[in-house]
């Protein structure tokens, strides 16, 4: 049982509300709820849920989540990512598991299973890493 004192219990809960925006980075050791906008960089210890209204721009790294808005970029997830009906996302996505209801749109690539995330800046680093990669392709192709 989760005590309120510890980081990823739901009485430790960020929220971005709808009619917020936020540009930047943003780093929690808590569960975060995005009913706003978010572009840049959500790097989370916890829980991400995105909700219906809710828009992430930018790359994703959390230890679990439930998307049913939008998400564009890259997503790294160390459990369980559960893609709703109304889920929106053009976005590369690493995660060890992966639900997907009917009606969610995904395009982009899914890589599934393997090991545990041990550290999120290695996870930014491979999302960087990945990015170049799609650049220098890019070059290549044109």
């Amino acid at each position: 049982m989760l005590k309120a004192t510890e980081p990823n219990s739901p009485e430790k809960l960020n929220r971005i509300v709808e009619g917020t925006h936020l540009e930047g980075t943003i780093n929690s050791d808590s569960n975060i709820r995005v009913d706003g906008s978010v572009k840049g960089t959500v790097n989370i210890k916890g829980r991400l849920v995105v909700g219906p209204n809710g828009r992430i721009d930018g790359d994703v790294v959390c230890e679990n989540g439930d998307v049913e808005g939008v998400i564009n970029g890259i997503i790294v997830v160390n459990g369980l990512l559960s893609l709703k009906s109304t889920a929106r996302l053009e976005c590369d996505i690493t995660t060890k598991k992966l639900a997907i209801e009917p009606g969610a749109v995904f395009s982009g690539k899914c890589v599934m299973g393997g090991g545990v995330i041990k550290d999120i800046k290695q996870s930014i680093n491979d999302i960087d890493q990945s990015r170049q990669r799609a650049g220098n392709l890019k070059t290549q192709e044109g």
